[in-house]
């Protein structure tokens, strides 16, 4: 199995910083914090959930120069950029612009509450061009060895829900282009997780049997299969919600976090995920717009198995799927393309054939930093 270098590295104003592969400057030249004075959570009584606000993030940047090179576009991710002003393979760090922080301001209402939590950009590549789709493969193994290094390192400082994603596209709110995603970790059961969490609970109670193995081999004998995967079983949900949606779920009965993949498994999530965006991108001949969600067991999960989540709004080249008012109000979500003929769609689609022949997906060593 290969080796990834991990440097880590502290901002002056705290911010926590790790580059992957090599690492060559120092973060001096960064800008400013930006204020988090009005940052907190709001309790809603009539749902009995909390609504983050996090004003900062009106004035995420659109990117300056501040290092040694020009960053494509004035791109903040791109070496020489406003985040990461110096050379770098991969990168992930504190933003700048939370919705949640470690070390949440003081909060003073009875219906308000510290937004705990950590909010961190994953930087796939220094490229500024390219997707899981389209990288060179060794670099989309190594952005499943950086979910697992950094996933496992935040469920280790406490927090209660954590979860990679990625927004990729204007169509899903996007405002960067480069290949990246984010992780947010919480400090507190997110609802959809916790309704998620009933489910499998319900299962075993009532059932006495694993949801989370009856949802593989429910997708693994349907028509909704996309494509054929050793460890994980990628289909369109039975229930879709969303046109083209598709979930990649772990086989294996206790693979519930990233941190209990194998070297195997974890290839073979490597893989799945560059098919799936392969496929959507040539569904319609365009970078389909997605937003992805990797879901780890929460705690008290005794069945869960580890899925991903791909949630495109497109439902035609021209059309987007909106979120209107039964979905928005109500939570019934409405969903006008049928699950069989859009897995059918996906699985009949000719993509680039990839040799994965001496990939694997890292296992990352940590560095002493060097600054220049």
């Amino acid at each position: 199995m290969s080796s990834l270098d991990r440097f880590d590295l502290t901002h002056p104003d705290g911010r926590s910083f790790f580059l992957y592969g090599h690492q060559v400057g120092s973060l001096a030249d960064q800008p400013a914090e930006v204020s988090q004075a009005a940052l907190h959570m709001r309790f809603d009584l009539s749902t009995r959930s909390w609504v983050a606000v996090s004003p900062a993030r009106n004035h995420r940047p659109g990117g300056l120069a501040t290092g040694a090179h020009t960053p494509t576009d004035g791109c903040p991710l791109c070496p020489g950029g406003a985040e990461l002003p110096f050379d770098f393979d991969a990168a992930v760090f504190d933003n700048r612009f939370p919705s949640l922080v470690p070390s949440p301001p003081a909060v003073h209402g009875a219906l308000e509450a510290p937004s705990l939590g950590r909010c961190q950009v994953v930087v796939y590549t220094d490229a500024h061009q390219g997707s899981l789709a389209t990288l060179p493969l060794a670099e989309v193994a190594r952005v499943v060895s950086i979910w697992r290094d950094r996933s496992t390192a935040l469920w280790d400082e406490g927090f209660t829900y954590v979860m990679a994603f990625e927004n990729r596209g204007q169509g899903v709110g996007a405002t960067l282009s480069h290949p990246h995603g984010q992780l947010y970790a919480f400090g507190h059961t997110p609802p959809a997780v916790q309704t998620k969490l009933d489910g499998y609970h319900f299962s075993r109670d009532h059932e006495g049997s694993c949801l989370g193995c009856r949802l593989c081999a429910l997708d693994d004998t349907s028509e909704r299969v996309v494509v054929t995967n050793e460890s994980f079983s990628v289909a369109v949900p039975y229930a879709a919600r969303w046109p083209f949606e598709v979930h990649l779920r772990a086989r294996r009965h206790g693979c519930a976090r990233l941190s209990d993949l194998s070297d195997d498994e974890a290839l073979d999530l490597a893989k799945a995920l560059r098919d799936v965006v392969a496929r959507y991108d040539a569904l319609f001949g365009f970078e389909l717009p997605y937003m992805m969600c990797v879901q780890e067991a929460p705690e008290g999960a005794t069945d869960w198995h580890l899925h991903v989540e791909f949630l495109p709004p497109h439902r035609s080249p021209e059309r987007l799927k909106v979120r209107a008012s039964v979905e928005t109000a109500l939570g019934v979500f409405i969903n006008d393309t049928l699950p069989e003929v859009s897995a059918l769609r996906l699985a009949s689609l000719v993509v680039p054939a990839d040799d994965w022949t001496g990939i694997s997906v890292p296992s990352v060593v940590v560095r002493t930093a060097t600054l220049h």
